[in-house]
């Protein structure tokens, strides 16, 4: 009885090769299938926080505020004193996340923290227009009101955002604009970036009429006071940069 014939070495390396290509198809639509999951989720919470600072405005008249004049208390979190952790479940906008107080946490950030020794825990991977709106330039800790934004579809509410320091990334809670503005609405001078654009060079804005999309990045920025590298971590503004931008609820 004759032995079946084995396989060429020209057989065995097209099935190698055919293999090898199918193995990478499989990963890249996983991967895609993991990105799209992710932006829908962290979408998902910024969607959440809009509504709940619309909980805020419904029942106080005014946006959050973006923290209290002894940092003890802030949209995202509370603490007993100032060098202590803040707790997620105790920020002002805590009675308008639902039963778990606190925010959902963005997965995309969770995967690229590589520095869990963080200062400003309780986030999520989201920041807040602390400067126009948890705030005015006259007051920061006044917040502003409804009223005074002009166009609620280009006024920045929420970002996605991310402090980059020389041990890696941690959270950062507030979206800072190019310029801080002073008491008479001049601006002051150049602020470190915090707008991250971690999912494939975007990043997910809420907008203040409840809207959320997924903006590029058009200018980047050297300025960081930690030794870390915003270019590295996609970290810049977004919009037009005229009287601040998307951030200036007056444009």
């Amino acid at each position: 009885m004759r032995n079946p014939r084995g396989f060429t070495l020209m057989e065995l390396l097209v099935g190698i090769v055919i293999i090898t290509m199918l193995a990478g198809a499989v990963w890249t639509v996983g991967r895609r299938a993991v990105s799209t999951a992710q932006i829908a989720e962290s979408s998902s919470n910024l969607r959440q926080l809009a509504s709940a600072n619309a909980g805020h405005v419904s029942d106080h008249r005014t946006y959050a505020p973006a923290m209290d004049p002894r940092n003890l208390k802030r949209w995202h979190g509370g603490r007993s004193h100032r060098k202590g952790a803040f707790d997620p479940t105790e920020g002002f906008l805590s009675p308008y996340l639902g039963n778990s107080r606190q925010v959902g946490f963005c997965p995309r950030l969770r995967d690229m923290i590589s520095d869990p020794d963080s200062w400003e825990s309780g986030s999520g991977g989201y920041g807040y227009n602390a400067v126009y709106l948890g705030g005015t330039p006259r007051d920061p800790y006044r917040p502003n009101v409804p009223a005074n934004v002009r166009n609620p579809s280009q006024t920045l509410m929420f970002a996605t955002t991310a402090l980059a320091k020389s041990g890696g990334l941690q959270e950062y809670p507030f979206a800072e604009p190019r310029q801080w503005i002073d008491p008479n609405g001049n601006p002051g001078g150049s602020l470190q970036p915090s707008m991250h654009f971690r999912f494939s060079g975007k990043a997910l804005v809420a907008w203040c009429d409840g809207s959320v999309s997924a903006v590029p990045m058009t200018e980047g920025s050297d300025l960081n006071y930690y030794g870390g590298s915003n270019d590295e971590h996609a970290i810049g503004f977004a919009g037009p940069s005229n009287d601040n931008g998307w951030w200036n609820p007056a444009r």
